[in-house]
């Protein structure tokens, strides 16, 4: 359509070259319709920028509507946001040097958003789970999260909040060396958390080892999604906490197709709020990307990996990794390819954008895409 408008512009302007000069000259016409198309093609292009130096991004957006993203490099974690809608970020921010920090193969820090402002969890090669929370421009180290010494070993957990609740779940090997899935609460933004809850222990002795758990917070109720190891198969499930974590349900098999598997595939999906107390997931099976909704078989989105979802008045968006790049779609199955990179995190912002933050040679990039 870009293409169209610039050469309909060209075309007008050629006209009015007609009417000023004898005898036009071909080149000067072609010239114009580049320019035009160029001009047009720019005013539509996804907007990219720089964020800083690192990897595996994290990213959410607050009460106020400003976008918060946290990352690793080295042994440093690092804060940016921005306030207009992912079109510039603050310049990065040094929030704390945490010896042998994880910050790589799905292993990063997380944010949340809580009524009483940022928190953020890493997690360090020792297997401990730190807290930092933001009061107006300082990060302040908060607490430790793992109430049992050096427990997460893998680093892979998963951090959400919706008001005043906080909930944070990993793998824990704490007892007989096994990985399964623990979790604790904060009810004051991160600063405290209670005593370490099991959410789920595996009959078949361990969760799948290496792919990390998702969690998801709405009021007091507490959604966690993980992938699990029973008769060789390493499918998803989905188990739920009516009273933030206190009780837990049964833990249900999402799809209906098992993937058999003697490795990890250090994949471990993600889901969405769709509606008040629904949720949608999307996750990997070999090389093929699956969205279900509990209780209902999987839909085929694509083929790849690394996916994840955001929506926005229940309607929903994916992305994930495909020959290398980042591919972005939504429901509909509309598709756009945002070119080379890894580890994305997707925020829908309103109706017609959102913002994807990802790494690309070493370094944090958003683009913001229209929708």
């Amino acid at each position: 359509m870009e293409e169209f408008i610039g050469a309909f512009v060209a075309y007008f302007l050629y006209l009015q070259y007609i009417d000023d000069m004898a005898t036009p000259k071909p080149t000067f016409f072609v010239i114009i319709m580049m320019l035009a198309i160029f001009c047009f093609s720019s005013a539509n292009a996804q907007q990219t920028s720089k964020i800083g130096n690192g990897q595996m991004p994290a990213m959410v957006m607050d009460q106020s509507g400003v976008l918060n993203v946290v990352y690793g490099r080295e042994d440093s974690l690092w804060f940016s946001s921005s306030a207009d809608k992912g079109g510039t970020f603050s310049a990065p921010k040094l929030i704390t040097i945490l010896p042998g920090l994880a910050s790589s193969h799905t292993r990063g820090p997380q944010i949340a958003a809580t009524a009483n402002g940022l928190v953020v969890t890493a997690a360090n090669d020792e297997g401990n789970i730190f807290s930092y929370t933001k009061k107006q421009q300082q990060w302040t180290r908060a607490a430790r999260v793992n109430d049992a010494d050096t427990i997460a070993k893998e680093g892979l957990m998963s951090l959400s909040a919706d008001k005043q609740n906080a909930f944070a779940v990993w793998l824990d090997v704490r007892g007989n060396r096994r990985n399964k899935i623990y979790g604790a609460a904060s009810f004051d933004g991160g600063k405290t958390w209670s005593k370490n809850i099991p959410v789920y222990i595996s009959p078949g002795k361990t969760v799948c080892e290496c792919c990390k758990p998702s969690v998801l917070v709405s009021g007091n109720k507490v959604f966690v999604m993980f992938r699990n190891i029973l008769k060789g198969n390493r499918d998803l499930y989905l188990i739920q906490s009516g009273d933030m974590g206190k009780h837990w349900g049964k833990a249900e098999k999402l799809g209906t197709g098992n993937w058999k598997l003697n490795g990890c595939p250090m994949d471990g999906g993600a889901f969405a709020m769709t509606g008040k107390s629904e949720v949608t997931t999307i996750w990997r099976r070999e090389g093929k990307i699956y969205t279900a909704t509990p209780g209902k078989p999987e839909q085929l989105v694509g083929e790849g990996k690394g996916c994840i979802i955001d929506a926005i008045s229940g309607k929903q968006y994916f992305a994930w990794i495909e020959n290398g790049e980042i591919v972005i779609t939504d429901e509909g199955g509309s598709k756009k390819v945002l070119g080379k990179g890894s580890q994305p995190s997707i925020k829908v912002i309103d109706q017609k954008h959102l913002v994807c933050v990802y790494t690309k040679d070493e370094q944090v990039m958003a683009t913001v895409v229209d929708i």
